[in-house]
């Protein structure tokens, strides 16, 4: 249940931040979901792999070039989904840092108490 509305926040956050960004088209509420779950997806499965291959530059950077490697997922995403457009790199990365802000503020209001 827990992850269901994990997702349905996420598919949210996309839809608001595709109106103030200009360069993030969103096309309608079941694309944000779709974009949503690709999202989930794709950190899943090719995120842990771009993280490995790209640990030298990553620990040069101390940890920075995990925010293009968020914005290449997002580019993936873009390519994958039809009603997600992402017109460029900045736009991505741009998207990415917000999305990952809006969710971390998201997500305080559902840990769980022991």
């Amino acid at each position: 249940m827990k992850l269901i509305v994990k997702l349905l926040l996420t598919a949210l956050a996309v839809l608001v931040l595709s109106h103030f960004l200009s360069g993030i088209i969103v096309s309608n509420y079941v694309t944000a979901i779709v974009v949503a779950v690709t999202i989930a997806v794709l950190n899943m499965l090719v995120r842990p792999i771009l993280i490995v291959l790209t640990l030298p530059v990553t620990v040069l950077t101390l940890g920075l070039f995990l925010f293009v490697i968020n914005a290449i997922i997002i580019l993936l995403a873009g390519k994958l989904i039809t009603g997600f457009y992402v017109s460029s790199f900045f736009s991505a990365l741009l998207f990415s840092v917000l999305l990952s802000l809006f969710r971390s503020v998201l997500f305080t209001f559902l840990k769980e108490e022991k």
